[in-house]
């Protein structure tokens, strides 16, 4: 049984203090922060709970730590005896998380506490480099790359249904036959967060603006058809996306990779992405 060590939920009255953790590191902090952002800190309305532990034994003292825990449990500032508290947090319900997923060292902390009672994993990523790009990408833009409309929703889900299981490793119509996942990808797409360049009325390369807070949008889910793959298509549509971002939109572009997967890194620092920080992933 895990110590308890002064992890407690966090509301409205903390938002000051949940906010300026999340500026102090905005790209690792974009998941989380482009909820917070938009609908605050009520648990219904942010899908998910915010946790957090306090510099001082009192509230208003700041936070030395903090975590999401919603789909995906995220994480984001403490050391290990606050990765403890929060394990132990986790440990009172079942698992609701997909993924446990954030800054390597909170992340691979919070899972050296919860892989007795939660393991085995389906898989572990430990080493994934947060990367982030500033300025207009140095790879020209595929013009023919642009936002998916609505009434594209049916061409574009088999793509984003091929992306997910290959890079998940799980289809994600599995279970409801796919309602939630065809909501999500509506969702992105009503939100003008979608992007493909369409051939013949297929998709051959897509991505998507995951998460967007006021400063930083996360691209995800970057996939070229199999057939199309080693033309370019993949670099030229992901600077497609981050000019998007970062002239169109007036955010800083991150992703984070798979530190083995050497050509999506190469193609990466091509385009103008630099390495700020680690991410480590672990898939139930």
């Amino acid at each position: 049984m895990l110590r308890l060590a002064g992890a407690r939920l966090l509301d409205d009255r903390d938002l000051v203090a949940v906010k300026t953790v999340l500026t102090a590191d905005p790209v690792a902090s974009c998941m989380v922060a482009s909820r917070v952002e938009t609908v605050g800190m009520d648990p219904w309305r942010l899908g998910g709970e915010m946790w957090g532990r306090d510099a001082r034994p009192i509230r208003g003292g700041g936070l030395e730590a903090l975590c999401f825990a919603g789909p995906n449990l995220i994480p984001l500032r403490g050391g290990k005896s606050a990765m403890r508290s929060f394990a132990d947090r986790a440990l009172r319900r079942r698992r609701m998380c997909s993924s446990l997923v954030g800054p390597s060292d909170q992340v691979i902390g919070m899972w050296d506490e919860l892989r007795m009672d939660w393991g085995p994993a389906r898989e572990v990523r430990p080493d994934q480099p947060l990367m982030a790009a500033t300025k207009t990408s140095r790879v020209k833009a595929d013009q023919h790359v642009r936002q998916v409309r609505p009434d594209e929703l049916d061409r574009y889900l088999p793509a984003a249904i091929a992306m997910f299981t290959e890079e998940v490793g799980v289809d994600p119509c599995l279970g409801d036959g796919g309602t939630s996942y065809r909501a999500r990808v509506a969702e992105l797409i009503a939100s003008g967060r979608a992007f493909a360049r369409f051939e013949g009325g297929e998709v051959v390369f897509k991505a998507e603006i995951g998460a967007l807070s006021g400063t930083v949008g996360q691209i995800q889910g970057v996939w070229v058809r199999p057939d199309r793959r080693g033309r370019g298509l993949g670099g030229a549509g992901t600077a497609a996306v981050v000019d998007r971002l970062v002239h169109g939109m007036g955010r800083t572009a991150s992703l984070y990779v798979n530190a083995y997967n050497a050509a999506a890194r190469s193609t990466y620092r091509r385009i103008g992405f630099t390495q700020v920080g680690q991410y480590a992933t672990v898939l139930f």
